[in-house]
């Protein structure tokens, strides 16, 4: 029979593509729709769907992370599909925590802030923006599988996102401090388009300041921020001319990015940018953008002596963000602008009123900003200490140097399975590390200690979430497997044997694994299982390692009863305690 053939041509299906690839493509969408008109964004976010969909069916933990951040994220920035982020947020969260993927569960509560802000609900989001400053405060350990370069991008993810979140509720100096620390890792790994991102973002953040600064008479220190903000937007040309974002080639970054092209004219007003700022006004933008860039317009057309066209844009840009709930700090600034430039219908002694009144407000203001920064330094340390007590509590029960249950962790664990009839049948694995001691002997311990941390993960990640792994001691594991029947603990350790093996060797150095399993019988003690488990492991290194014994109940009652004809007890890594395999 002929088998179809692929037309060449044809891009390949999504199964056919790399892990890479997927996180990549993404991170393209992302980028597309944020300047995509609002009937585009549907398309978009559903082949980000596709994306997730074909990541999930893949399993693998750090992939599923990225790709569901990148769903999230795609919601997030579009009110339209905002309401649709809220379940997946949810799966983000439960997700990142069940596989300890700290920073983007980090992210996930920056980017729920993001959400809350849409709908209006400051306070929460500052909550949330409080929760992912207090989880990035701790001693967080790059994660080896996922590789220096993309840490370092997760990371300045995460950082921006909560820096956005801080920008839009006017926190200005902590967003400048949280953008500073993901400056520095992006100087260490980003790509043309990420830095663009931050540069734009920075810009974006300054441009704000400025403009809060003017509100209670700081001109001069607001002028510094817009010079700055002029600064970025020469220095992200280049990188944008190589960024995700779709461009015109032809022109400059400043006449395709509404923030670019305001950070330029709020620096130094004037009718050069007058026909740019147009345009940019009449794009489909976000509401921030759209403040921005009417008010370095109406600056322009001030200063070339078109007020009254100035107040026309301004009156423009205050219709259309009416309804608009995000950033009230912004919006005040654009309604301030419009009051400037309206001028009195009442006379001088108009004027007056409307100023003590101004000045009033803007005192009021300022003491709420204020306030607002002791809130999320207040939370933010609430946070933190509440995580490091659950740290405390959970050290107790936790191995350092894997992260993993201890003993003490399995004991209660192994019991409370034990004494409920739901988890059984009950299996009983013991996992020991083939060739470990030649790593110790011929690196270091270092290099010893940095293979099990990432075998401990690898066996981890292959196993349920209701499957418990504990370090037992040295290179030995315990995984207890609730409900699942004794063939079926044997084949998902299989998937743990095959994990391991098919590390990369600067990863494993060459470690497999030797696993035993049982199921706990009736009545058996803990202590009589494991010693089983034990034996069936021994059997799987006599066979040559990086296999899996499993050993039946019969199996097992039978060998006993030749221990005991023979006068011979059974215990752990005796000869006597060599049974026949089965699978």
């Amino acid at each position: 029979m002929d088998h179809e053939q692929r037309d060449p041509h044809e891009p390949p299906a999504l199964e056919e593509r790399s892990d890479a690839w997927l996180v990549g493509r993404a991170r393209e969408l992302l980028a597309i729709i944020q300047v995509s008109p609002v009937n585009e964004r549907v398309w978009h976010t559903d082949e980000v769907d596709r994306l997730l969909a074909e990541a999930q069916h893949r399993g693998e933990p750090r992939m599923v992370g990225q790709l569901l951040r990148s769903a999230v994220a795609v919601r997030v920035v579009n009110n339209e599909l905002a309401d649709s982020a809220e379940p997946l947020l949810d799966e983000l969260l439960a997700h990142t925590r069940r596989h300890g993927l700290v920073v983007l569960q980090a992210d996930a509560h920056a980017l729920r802030g993001r959400r809350l802000l849409l709908a209006g609900a400051e306070d929460a989001a500052l909550t949330e923006a409080a929760v992912a400053l207090a989880m990035l405060d701790e001693d967080i350990t790059p994660d080896v599988l996922l590789g220096g370069r993309s840490w370092d991008m997760i990371m300045a993810a995460t950082l921006m996102d909560i820096g956005i979140v801080l920008t839009q509720l006017g926190v200005y100096e902590v967003a400048d401090q949280v953008m500073s620390r993901a400056n520095k890792c992006i100087r260490a790994s980003a790509g043309p388009h990420l830095i663009s991102v931050h540069l734009i973002n920075r810009a974006r953040l300054l441009v704000g300041w400025g403009l809060r600064l003017e509100r209670i008479g700081e001109d001069e220190r607001a002028a510094e921020r817009f010079a700055t903000a002029a600064a970025i937007a020469v220095a992200v040309e280049a990188p944008f001319r190589e960024s995700l974002f779709p461009r015109e080639p032809h022109l400059a970054a400043a006449d395709q990015n509404p923030v670019i092209g305001a950070a330029l004219a709020l620096a130094q007003p004037s009718g050069a940018h007058v026909d740019r700022l147009r345009r940019l006004t009449d794009s489909p933008r976000y509401p921030r953008e759209l403040v921005i860039v009417s008010i370095a317009l109406a600056r322009c057309l001030e200063h070339e002596g078109h007020e009254e066209e100035a107040v026309h844009v301004l009156g423009q840009a205050r219709s259309r963000m009416y309804h608009e709930a995000a950033e009230p700090t912004l919006r005040l600034c654009l309604i301030r602008e419009y009051a400037r430039l309206s001028g009195p219908d009442g006379g001088e002694r108009t004027t007056s009123a409307l100023e003590n009144y101004a000045t009033e407000l803007e005192a009021q203001l300022w003491d709420m900003r204020e306030s607002r920064i002791a809130t999320l330094n207040t939370r933010r340390e609430h946070e933190r200490l509440s995580r490091m007590h659950g740290a405390i509590a959970r050290q107790a029960l936790q191995d350092p140097l894997t992260g993993l249950p201890n003993r003490r962790a399995l004991d209660e664990r192994l019991e409370a399975l034990a004494r409920t009839p739901a988890n059984h049948p009950l299996a009983i694995a013991l996992v020991d590390l083939d060739g470990f001691k030649g790593v110790n002997d011929r690196m270091s311990h270092a290099e010893g200690d940095d293979v099990l941390r990432v075998v401990a993960s690898t066996l981890r990640d292959a196993l349920r979430g209701s499957d418990m792994v504990a370090r037992y001691g040295g290179d030995e594991f315990i995984v207890l497997l609730p409900g699942a029947p004794l063939h079926a603990a044997e084949a998902a350790l299989r998937r743990a044997v095959n994990a391991v093996a098919g590390l990369p060797p600067d990863l494993s150095h060459g470690v497999t694994l030797s696993i035993g399993v049982v199921s706990l019988r009736p009545q058996e003690t803990a202590v009589r299982a494991l010693a089983r488990a034990d034996a069936a492991m021994y059997q799987a290194k006599r066979g040559g390692g990086n296999d899996i014994v499993a050993i039946t109940a019969t199996a097992a009652a039978e060998s006993e009863r030749a221990a005991t004809e023979n006068d011979q007890p059974a215990r752990s890594g005796d000869p006597a305690w060599v049974l026949p395999e089965t699978t």
